[in-house]
């Protein structure tokens, strides 16, 4: 079967790989349909590696994904809800690996396993084959009203979900979020329906400015044209605002997210920096009292981001910009790395 796999930064390929083992105990065997290329993935794509996990042999990445069910393991295996799973079935795949079985995972926090794994993370293989085995409990039903695409989309919205949870927006309060990729898009529209009041968007796109007020943005502003911190400060009377959210690259993203963040403010950083670091003033923070929070990935949120996505509060197909088959998968990653031909969000169709 055919895999694309990453040999080296920029370098994918498209290659023949053995087909998957069958499944075990607790597993399923998965035709991938639609997989996402997320931010994440760029870092991998361009550096080899994504901040100290490193690529030492080749990987095939992909951790947004939807697909069919080939086959189970044994009859009576169950689902992310606990249902039976059956070959035939659409699922979105959770492509986080968590141990089940360490303290953090005990008490309710999979994210934060004390051994997680992680699809299309190295070591881990990721989405973009044609077949794969995963986790049994990792596999949440599919609506029929969802396309494969949106099935993919489950995984960002999660990870905005989290994001918005960690958050704690409050009624007609202001946001501000930076970055207007796809997951800074869906926390907007996340904070709008958890009622926040004016709602700022920050990106140095036009193209993901205009989607960010169909998404939901109140007031966009350029971070290209004049200092970004003092334009917020200049719509807010000087204070700005209560809740920060920083969904960029970090670097400086996350600086100017502590800057515009009110007296007693909360900054949730979701955001990847691509040296590993991130930097703010020391006496901005400590003297405004802030909230500091980092963002890991998401939990619980697959049955969540399903009613939402069925609920007709949102279309996750309208987030779809590109496509490519499989075979160009190294262009999609390009394309979007390149920010191209007003990308937001790229797929890859597998079947």
């Amino acid at each position: 079967m055919k895999a694309a796999k990453l040999f080296g930064p920029r370098d994918m390929r498209i290659v023949d790989v053995p087909e998957p083992r069958a499944p075990g105990v607790g597993e399923a065997l998965i035709q991938v349909g639609a997989v996402g290329v997320c931010g994440s993935d760029l870092h991998t794509y361009e550096d080899g590696r994504i901040g100290d996990t490193v690529v030492r042999d080749p990987l095939v990445l992909g951790h947004e994904f939807a697909g069919t069910v080939v086959a189970v393991g044994a009859e009576g295996t169950r689902n992310g809800l606990g249902e039976p799973l059956l070959p035939g079935q659409r699922v979105a795949v959770e492509p986080g690996l968590p141990c089940w079985h360490c303290d953090r995972c005990e008490q309710g926090h999979p994210n934060l396993c004390r051994h997680l794994g992680f699809m299309g993370l190295w070591p881990d293989d990721g989405a973009l084959q044609e077949r794969l085995v995963v986790p049994a409990r990792n596999c949440f039903p599919l609506p029929d009203t969802l396309s494969m695409d949106a099935g993919a989309l489950l995984e960002p919205l999660g990870v905005a979900l989290h994001a918005i949870d960690l958050a704690k927006v409050r009624l007609a309060q202001p946001v501000a979020v930076l970055g207007c990729g796809p997951i800074g898009l869906l926390i907007m529209r996340l904070a709008k329906l958890a009622g926040a009041g004016t709602l700022y968007a920050l990106d140095q796109f036009g193209w993901r400015l205009e989607a960010a007020r169909r998404w939901g943005a109140d007031e966009t502003i350029d971070i290209t044209v004049g200092d970004p911190v003092e334009q917020l400060r200049e719509r807010t009377g000087g204070r700005g605002v209560p809740t920060v959210i920083e969904a960029a690259w970090a670097g400086d993203a996350v600086r100017q997210a502590v800057e515009m963040a009110d007296l007693g403010g909360r900054v949730v950083l979701v955001g990847i920096p691509g040296d590993d670091s991130a930097y703010f003033k020391h006496s901005t923070a400590r003297r405004k009292g802030l909230s500091l929070i980092m963002s890991r990935r998401m939990k619980h949120t697959y049955p969540r981001a399903t009613r939402l996505a069925t609920s007709g509060a949102f279309d996750l197909d309208r987030l779809v910009t590109h496509h490519f088959p499989l075979e160009q998968a190294g262009a999609a990653h390009a394309l979007n790395a390149a920010y191209q031909d007003g990308v937001i969000k790229v797929m890859v169709t597998v079947s």
